[in-house]
């Protein structure tokens, strides 16, 4: 995984941000514990937690309600940040720390890459939007994606849920999103 495909996963996900109406922020998600709020501040808040891991050792927690605002200005200043970090010169030697392990900034930028991604598609199936985008991208994340079975389980409990069979001729998008779990 390279910078590169994190900026394809960053715009293919705010084209579906830019679609996304006020009144859909409390419309449940594939992701049956969030709402469209919560997934947006998530995947806002997530990477700006891990930035601030990967410049001072220690991940700053944001809680910040980004809907209520100019959320897409928010994406924007996070993909920038986001996008700065890894290319900051020395940033892929780098190991970063979060509560849960240490892990080197190259595995890192695949959680992040496949984070947007993915939430990018539970953004657009909830708020009724193609998910049929980024293909080559998604091909790629679907090819390198491991999710090891402790990591599965219960929507809420685990991050990520069982495996589920994509329908005959999905695209890799919507396999994608089975292998992580997502009913397609």
């Amino acid at each position: 995984m390279d910078v590169e495909s994190l900026s394809a996963a960053f715009s293919s996900t705010r084209a579906v941000l830019a679609n996304v109406k006020s009144d859909q922020f409390d419309e449940p998600t594939p992701c049956r514990s969030w709402t469209v709020r919560e997934l947006v501040n998530h995947f806002i808040a997530a990477p700006r937690f891990g930035v601030s891991a990967m410049e001072t050792g220690e991940g700053t927690a944001v809680d910040e309600d980004f809907s209520a605002g100019d959320y897409l200005a928010a994406y924007d200043a996070t993909r920038d940040a986001t996008i700065a970090a890894f290319e900051a010169e020395g940033a892929m030697e780098k190991t970063v720390r979060f509560p849960f392990a240490e892990i080197p900034a190259s595995v890192f930028l695949v959680m992040v890459t496949g984070d947007q991604f993915v939430h990018g598609w539970d953004l657009a199936r909830a708020t009724g939007q193609p998910t049929v985008f980024a293909t080559g991208l998604a091909e790629r994340l679907l090819e390198e994606a491991v999710v090891p079975d402790q990591f599965r389980g219960e929507d809420g409990v685990t991050p990520f849920g069982p495996v589920q069979e994509a329908p005959a001729g999905a695209s890799a998008a919507d396999r994608l999103a089975a292998y992580m779990g997502r009913s397609v």
